[in-house]
């Protein structure tokens, strides 16, 4: 097992050097290469300070000298300023954590981008607990698991073994389809976002699956050329859509089921700057009931998604893990529900 003194030793310097790093001791200055040399040891001897993980989960000290009371926030600070889905569930998150006297600390992907840095990061900031929403790599995650409890939300991490905070993707766009064809429509397309690097691969993002699965179920056709993969990018799907129709005016679908509010929005504009009607030519069913979808035009239907319940569902499990009170990687599936506005109110005769 690496001890404190094998660190001193790769290093060249004191075990309490090495100690008042590891610990954050503030008392005595320690420069910042020595700093950089003792956590880039710490990775390549594969050292983990398990009696300071211990006490952060654990709380077998006194409070007063273990506790932080801080929560870490892996995310894109731009989509939590800008994009209303994740910042309803920040603000959940925010609240809740509040409200039982821990702060929330925000740490971009950059800041742990290896093993030292984030290990560098979580003791340097103290914190207790952290809640990932920005995707990273599986190996750093099992490398935060040694150390401090974590908690996934949305996607990115439905299926990992660590506690998550979600909705149920696939049977939520079924229910859309559902509504559809119900509805009399037949030729219904899709618009989303892929998952993995530059959001590329359709086929394996959980709403686009719940499309084709309610789509067989139904023995529906599936038309390859409906299905926009806009890499949940607004403009995208403003200027496929727009392709789309302008591509063959004379064989659209009927319905577009968008996986979130904004790619519907976007798309809805293109098919009104071609003088089609919504929803008589073109239906149109969202994801997320965002504020904006209330003042679209038309009013957008969509599935509300309980997005300030999850994050404040998160918050309350990280707390309990790192107060020691829950133990296992649970997951909760909250619930969603159908909203019908004017964008796909009317049946196909």
């Amino acid at each position: 097992m690496i001890r404190l003194k094998d660190i001193a030793e790769h290093v060249g310097v004191s075990i309490s050097t090495v100690s008042r790093v590891i610990q954050n001791d503030q008392t005595r200055n320690v420069n910042q290469e020595t700093k950089a040399k003792i956590w880039e040891a710490v990775k390549e001897l594969g050292y983990v300070p398990n009696q300071h993980a211990r006490n952060l989960v654990t709380n077998k000290q006194e409070k007063s000298n273990t506790r932080t009371m801080k929560i870490g926030w892996v995310a894109n600070p731009k989509q939590a300023e800008t994009n209303p889905y994740f910042a309803n569930i920040y603000t959940g998150i925010r609240d809740t954590l509040a409200n039982h006297d821990y702060t929330l600390i925000s740490i971009t992907k950059d800041e742990i981008n290896n093993e030292a840095l984030l290990l560098k990061t979580i003791h340097e900031l103290g914190i207790e607990g952290l809640l990932l929403i920005d995707k990273i790599d599986d190996s750093l995650i099992e490398y935060i698991r040694q150390n401090i409890p974590l908690v996934g939300l949305d996607f990115y991490y439905t299926d990992k073994n660590i506690a998550i905070v979600d909705y149920d993707r696939v049977e939520a766009i079924k229910k859309v389809v559902q509504y559809l064809g119900n509805q009399g429509h037949r030729e219904i397309g899709f618009i989303g976002g892929g998952v993995n690097e530059g959001f590329e691969d359709l086929h394996s993002e959980y709403r686009f699956k719940g499309y084709q699965l309610a789509m067989e179920e139904a023995g529906l056709a599936i038309h390859p050329e409906w299905i926009i993969n806009t890499q949940w990018k607004m403009e995208n799907s403003y200027e496929k859509m727009k392709s789309l129709i302008k591509q063959d005016p004379a064989h659209l679908p009927t319905a577009m089921v968008c996986a979130s509010d904004l790619m519907a929005i976007a798309a809805m504009r293109a098919v009104r700057e071609n003088n089609l009607r919504i929803p008589e030519d073109i239906a149109f069913f969202g994801v997320d009931n965002i504020e904006m979808g209330k003042y679209s035009s038309p009013q957008l239907s969509t599935v509300e998604i309980p997005k300030y319940e999850m994050g404040k569902m998160a918050a309350k499990t990280i707390m309990e893990m790192v107060e020691g009170k829950i133990n296992l990687p649970i997951k909760l599936i909250l619930p969603f529900e159908i909203v019908l506005r004017e964008s796909a109110n009317k049946k196909r005769t």
